[in-house]
């Protein structure tokens, strides 16, 4: 991961100590909800400039009271850079009132006018702010928008699309199915349970303890001498024609 460290984007220090969490259930995604300059995919100063506009505006109350720092986990740029925000184990501030303590947050810089069209480098990016916190939060195997939970458009369209598709890594088919392992929790693990006719078929949740699920995805797995435990993988979808 390209981390750019606080101390490198030139962050102001937090007006009070952050409050720590043990883990989450995993990460939402934002983005600004405002313009951001269409040249940023071109000029990185523009990037670490709108983290400093974003943490001062955060400082200062602008949209509601006062944060004591940025209020995103991470910040990830056009360019595969992923910014220090308030970094694992730290409460994040921008979830929304009662849903800060379940999620991570990480912020895209693209908005909802000028630059709206995340990059294959910025979706690469929020893979390594996702595996960092996992890595180093303890955080869960959710990936969600802003708006599942809350009142919000965020993250946009864009970006919201790509997270309903199952947030596909760079480098695989846009048209590929997501690897999807227990902990998972998006419309691609409803298609997993219809495909083996599980009881609950309504579920978008992969619940390792869930022995209906369990056992349907074993003997299926088992019978097409497929590896990789509980783990439902590519040439799972492929052996099923998908």
């Amino acid at each position: 991961m390209n981390l750019i460290t606080r101390r490198q984007w030139g962050a102001k220090t937090p007006a009070a100590t952050y409050t720590r969490i043990s883990h989450t259930e995993g990460v939402k995604i934002h983005y600004t909800g405002g313009e951001v300059p269409s040249g940023i995919v071109k000029d990185h100063e523009i990037c670490g400039e709108l983290v400093r506009q974003i943490q001062a505006m955060h400082m200062r109350g602008a949209r509601e009271q006062p944060y004591n720092d940025i209020g995103y986990s991470l910040a990830v740029c056009p360019h595969r850079r992923v910014f220090m925000g308030r970094g694992p184990h730290a409460l994040p501030a921008a979830n929304g009132a009662g849903l800060n303590t379940g999620h991570y947050a990480v912020l895209a810089l693209v908005g909802s006018q000028g630059h709206t069209q995340p990059t294959t480098g910025m979706l690469a990016g929020i893979w390594d702010a996702i595996d960092y916190l996992r890595a180093e939060g303890d955080a869960g195997r959710e990936i969600k928008g802003h708006r599942d939970g809350f009142s919000t458009s965020c993250p946009g369209e864009p970006l919201y699309a790509w997270i309903r598709r199952g947030a596909p890594r760079p480098g695989t088919s846009e048209d590929d199915l997501p690897e999807l392992r227990p902990g998972d929790k998006n419309e691609h693990v409803v298609e997993l349970r219809k495909l083996l006719k599980a009881a609950n078929r309504t579920s978008d949740y992969f619940d390792p303890t869930d022995a209906d699920l369990v056992a349907l995805l074993t003997a299926w797995k088992a019978a097409r001498k497929l590896g990789g435990g509980l783990v439902w993988t590519s040439a799972c979808w492929k052996a099923a024609g998908l």
